[in-house]
């Protein structure tokens, strides 16, 4: 095993699911209503998905810094995306930038199967030492560019983009379904426009706008 594999913690214990509860109702009162979404973050160990040292802090409303310059998002954001996917169960999701691989889960406790790229090497044989994510059998993990997609795996009923894009992927749009939604945040600067676009049937897209977030930037090709 490699040296700096990341030493994670193993034990969900009382005083965690109770700090889960606490950040469940955090997160509600922020105007979370989809009660999957919520519940999904309720059965998480977010503690499982950082290093030891994070064990006290874990359950705080807030993003921290998981290496490669990438972080495990707030648990806010993370409802937030998830709650604009309205993911049903045995829906085909294709998310963008797996981190943690936080995300993924709680979209696969939802009952929705995962395909998920990293571009950074070291975060994807990170994911595959991390014996958790095999409880999991509808996540799929990959190694590549987000804004190529897998066309392979395609379409897909939703994608999720977790990291700021600088335009929308024309690749990504094309291997939604007809009446499929992406959530992605765009834009360049610190701030970036929270956008679901929806797939009509004659191929056109439709967008909303929602709320600001700040993401780290989705970049291009792999690296590692």
């Amino acid at each position: 095993m490699d040296a700096n594999h990341i030493k994670r913690p193993t034990e969900d214990t009382y005083r965690h699911k109770g700090l889960r509860k606490q950040l469940v109702d955090t997160i509600r009162q922020k105007g979370i209503t989809d009660e999957r979404v919520l519940n999904a973050i309720l059965q998480l160990p977010r503690h499982f998905f950082m290093e030891s040292a994070f064990d006290q802090i874990a359950y705080e409303d807030r993003a921290f810094p998981i290496g490669e310059g990438q972080t495990i998002s707030q648990p806010y954001t993370v409802a937030y995306q998830s709650q604009l996917l309205e993911i049903k169960p045995y829906e085909k999701i294709l998310e963008i930038g797996t981190g943690s691989a936080y995300q993924a889960c709680v979209l696969a406790e939802m009952g929705a199967q995962v395909f998920t790229i990293e571009r950074q090497k070291k975060l994807f044989d990170e994911n595959k030492l991390f014996t958790y994510l095999k409880k999991y059998p509808g996540l799929k993990f990959f190694y590549g560019d987000g804004f190529e997609g897998l066309p392979t795996y395609g379409p897909f009923d939703k994608v999720i983009v977790t990291a700021a894009a600088p335009f929308i992927p024309p690749k990504l749009v094309q291997q939604l379904k007809p009446g499929g939604k992406m959530v992605i945040p765009v834009g360049e600067g610190e701030i970036q426009q929270m956008l679901r676009l929806t797939k009509m049937p004659d191929d056109s897209v439709t967008e909303e706008i929602f709320d600001n977030f700040s993401f780290v930037p989705m970049k291009k090709g792999k690296n590692g």
